[in-house]
């Protein structure tokens, strides 16, 4: 691939697709056009069982390579070690209770297993599976020995599975699969490579999105633009990190992150009682979400129509402080992380504002970020300064969202290895 505006060749990004042998095979092949148009190298290695579902000829017109499906083909390449050791990535999707129990016991009966076993580059699995066989007892020990081995296995969603059942262990939608994987690869090997834990595994992560509303008849609201996006892009980055993640979305038109477990409502007094009982067993919360400040008094039950005449004033109260809330509610050694989405204005300047916001709250940190110009609210990148109660102010210079969301997460480690002590590292929070 060349750079447009250096003329330089770039290296694309190594992906290997590893599919196995599960009815939602043919959702890869969406995740595979995701990431190729994207700019991503793809190799699609499947297992046998896949080519039942899904055919040879399709994988190799969609990736533009020459798919191997067993160790046997080109052996003098030697495909099972070199697919591996060249990968940037590899990524199984879907991931069956069988594929999950070869790896964890370090099978390599065919080219996917192997390929598993020579990769020195994060893996991320993506299970699909009937609710049942999700939650036996054997396939839940597989998943904690591939997490505790520094893969990241994403938690299915939850939906229609084959013919009528309905339950955990549905694929979730290619497009955030795609999403998950680009964020692993933002942040790169170190950290999440075979072997060493990521350094979120373990953590429960509760992140508030989107942006609340507060109706004044059944059909208007007061509002703001927020789309959710650098929420999610949080959600995704903590996931690739190997946290367990719960988004609070408020009005987010966004599919759910893939691996997240999201709780999805309307209104800032929904928001605060979710968040807040999620809050009670997290390690960090991050409060991206842009809270209505105020609310109507009271709400039309019907449409309030229109007269002549000048219309009638809205009386508005003040909406609860939640993040002041879960400052005064906070657990031992729990990290909170405000946002503060600022315009400033005639002699007002933003980091002020921002200093003045994180002195009232009490947070830990304050993510703030100057909106319009193609930042902040309904686009795809950000720029912030990252305020801590220590004193120290981290710049965040334009990005995209992704990587601004690891940038944040990286304070937010480093704050919570302070705070665990000589047990830095150790996992304290409860994977459900």
């Amino acid at each position: 691939m060349t750079d447009a505006a250096s003329g330089s060749t770039v290296r694309r990004p190594r992906v290997v697709l590893g599919v196995a042998g599960g009815i939602a095979a043919y959702k890869a092949v969406e995740v595979l056009r995701q990431l190729t148009e994207t700019g991503h190298d793809v190799r699609v290695v499947p297992t046998a069982s896949a080519l039942r579902f899904v055919g040879e000829p399709t994988w190799s017109a969609l990736s533009g390579h020459p798919v191997a499906t067993d160790v046997w083909t080109d052996a003098a390449e030697v495909a099972h070690v070199r697919l591996g050791r060249e990968a940037d990535l590899v990524l199984i999707a879907p991931a069956t209770a069988d594929l999950l129990a070869r790896a964890a016991t370090g099978r390599s009966d065919d080219l996917l297993t192997a390929t598993l076993l020579t990769a020195r580059c994060p893996v991320v699995f993506a299970p699909a599976m009937h609710t049942e066989m999700w939650e036996h007892p054997a396939t839940r020990a597989n998943v904690a020995t591939l997490r505790a081995r520094g893969c990241v296995v994403i938690d299915p969603a939850v939906g229609r599975l084959t013919g009528a059942d309905s339950g955990a262990g549905r694929l979730p939608e290619p497009a955030e699969i795609a999403s998950l994987a680009r964020a692993v690869l933002a942040r790169g090997g170190d950290g999440l490579a075979a072997g060493p834990a990521p350094d979120l595994a373990g953590r429960r992560i509760v992140i508030s999105a989107g942006g609340t509303r507060e109706h004044l008849d059944p059909v208007r609201f007061l509002g703001n633009s927020s789309s959710g996006r650098q929420g999610q892009a949080l959600a995704r980055a903590a996931i690739a990190r190997g946290g367990d993640v719960v988004v609070v979305a408020a009005n987010v038109a966004l599919p759910d992150v893939a691996g997240a477990r999201t709780v999805r409502l309307v209104s800032t007094e929904q928001l605060r009682a979710a968040v807040h009982a999620e809050a009670a067993q997290a390690d960090v919360v991050i409060m991206a979400a842009a809270v209505a400040d105020f609310r109507p008094v009271a709400r039309a039950t019907y449409k309030i129509k229109k007269t002549d005449g000048d219309p009638e004033p809205v009386a508005l109260v003040r909406n609860p402080d939640v993040l002041a809330e879960l400052v005064a509610a906070r657990r031992p050694g729990q990290v909170l992380v405000g946002f503060a989405a600022e315009t400033g204005g005639p002699g007002v300047d933003v980091l002020d504002l921002g200093r003045e916001k994180l002195a009232r709250k009490g947070s830990d940190l304050l993510v703030v970020n100057q909106v319009g110009d193609g930042l902040g609210f309904e686009v795809d990148h950000n720029a912030a300064v990252v305020l801590g109660a220590d004193g120290s102010e981290t710049m965040i210079e334009r990005t995209s969202k992704d990587l601004l969301a690891h940038r944040v997460l990286d304070l937010v480690v480093t704050r919570l290895a302070v705070r665990d002590g000589p047990d830095a590292g150790v996992a304290v929070g409860t994977r459900r």
